[in-house]
């Protein structure tokens, strides 16, 4: 794929740090990420941040339909004068973090998968936009930095746990397919990447109605992770019993354990006690 500088370079393209561009230059990576995707060719499939199309283009051959998300005007115009030839295709230049993701996905006949190699500095809030909707999505197979992809597999105790590891968690299964090089973009990134792959958890621990009270939980307790747990809960802002103590201890969770150290189900229950 080292045709990818030389494109750039005829387009007159230099990508742009402040979008996080970095292309994708290793065939074999490619192939790896569409092994991981097992696309059918019933399959809707979102894209986000699609480049110069090498990966929506691979997808196009595979999928019922692709929809691919760019915000960059200059790339809008290539992509869409490159794909011409895929009716199956659409290009849709917007923000991806204020698209409206609910009302253009709300009418395809079945969930949607999403296959994309997301810019670094909005993997985690877009991450948590698919969790908030995930009603539209079958299966997330995402490329992002490797520091990310482990904090959202850590276990309790783990430098890397925190809310992150906590929340999604708690509504999915997730796995790491593989390592990315910094070498295999251009231009190469300062970190590795990972490939994710993400689906739903059929029974997820809460409901979609206590999601927002259990993140205030996960966060104001791992927000001062170092210190016990009742004393972080006392620090969290949160609205807390009078007999605190008493009542963690109810739940079978020792106030003086860390934060760092709840399992996910032990936050389930501790943010149903607080609740009750």
């Amino acid at each position: 794929m080292g045709s990818i500088r030389k494109e750039l370079a005829e387009q007159n393209v230099v990508p742009r740090k402040k979008w996080g561009q970095h292309f994708l230059e290793d065939r074999n990576v490619l192939k790896k990420v569409l092994k991981c995707a097992e696309i059918a060719e019933e399959d809707v499939v979102l894209e986000v941040g699609p480049g110069l199309g090498v990966m929506t283009q691979a997808l196009a051959q595979e999928a019922g339909k692709v929809i691919a998300v760019e915000i960059d005007a200059r790339l809008v115009e290539i992509l869409r004068s490159k794909l011409a030839g895929f009716p199956n295709v659409e290009i849709i230049r917007s923000d991806i973090l204020r698209f409206n993701l609910r009302q253009y996905l709300g009418s395809e006949k079945r969930p949607v998968k999403v296959v994309a190699n997301l810019p670094y500095q909005i993997s985690t809030p877009l991450l948590f936009r698919f969790i908030d909707s995930r009603d539209l999505y079958s299966r997330l197979i995402l490329m992002l930095q490797r520091e990310v992809a482990e904090r959202m597999i850590a276990s309790p105790g783990k430098k890397t746990y925190g809310p992150l590891s906590v929340l999604v968690q708690s509504v999915a299964d997730i796995s790491i397919c593989f390592i990315v090089k910094p070498s295999a973009f251009f231009p190469p990134p300062d970190v590795e990447s990972a490939v994710i792959d993400l689906s739903w958890k059929e029974r997820p621990m809460i409901f979609t109605e206590e999601e927002e009270g259990f993140r205030s939980v996960v966060k104001g307790c791992l927000g001062y992770r170092r210190k016990t747990l009742a004393n972080a809960l006392k620090h969290s802002g949160l609205s807390l019993p009078e007999t605190l103590d008493e009542r963690l201890e109810e739940i079978g969770i020792d106030p003086r354990r860390r934060p760092e150290t709840l399992s996910v189900q032990e936050f389930v229950a501790l943010a149903s006690m607080l609740r009750h």
